[in-house]
């Protein structure tokens, strides 16, 4: 990861970047409705948060992006669906970090290598400048995986339980 300074100076530089050039509105719309059309057919939810940078407090304590993403998780309600089977897709661009965080409900049923490869998708896209495309993959593999382990059932209601967007810090 290098220096604590070296860390310092990525945040500080990703900080000032524009959310809408790394992954433009149109982009942003398709996702969300791709998480849309996921999610009416399983009972789990999808978010994805990506953010360019920590905050100088989680910085200032060391924070990982593994913590701040399962922080994420806790402040953007992914934890509490009806069946404890959200799934939040964590960037931190500054790290180049990508973290897979899902609650208990599905975590108990798929193996850490299988989301592992999930992970490791993403960031072949990524690195191949295939943002958007990536992400696609990654809300496919997901509602795959949803639907497998919570398919709905006919007297089953599905409400959207949480936003579709894209959440950028």
């Amino acid at each position: 990861m290098g220096s604590p300074l070296m860390r310092w100076g990525r945040h500080a530089w990703h900080a000032l970047g524009s959310d809408g050039r790394w992954l433009d509105r149109a982009a942003r719309q398709r996702i969300a409705e791709r998480i849309a059309a996921s999610e009416a057919g399983h009972g789990g939810e999808i978010r994805v948060c990506i953010e360019r940078a920590l905050p100088a407090a989680a910085l200032r304590r060391g924070v990982s992006a593994r913590a701040r993403a399962q922080a994420c998780f806790g402040e953007l309600g992914v934890w509490d669906t009806a069946e404890r089977c959200g799934v939040l897709v964590y960037l931190l661009l500054a790290e180049q970090a990508i973290e897979l965080v899902a609650d208990r409900g599905i975590t108990e049923r798929v193996p850490p290598a299988q989301w592992q490869a999930l992970v490791d998708g993403l960031g072949s896209a990524l690195r191949e400048g295939r943002r958007e495309a990536g992400l696609l993959a990654i809300i496919d593999a997901l509602d795959a995986l949803l639907r497998e382990h919570f398919p709905l059932r006919a007297e089953q209601a599905n409400p959207n339980e949480l936003p579709d967007a894209p959440m950028l810090r």
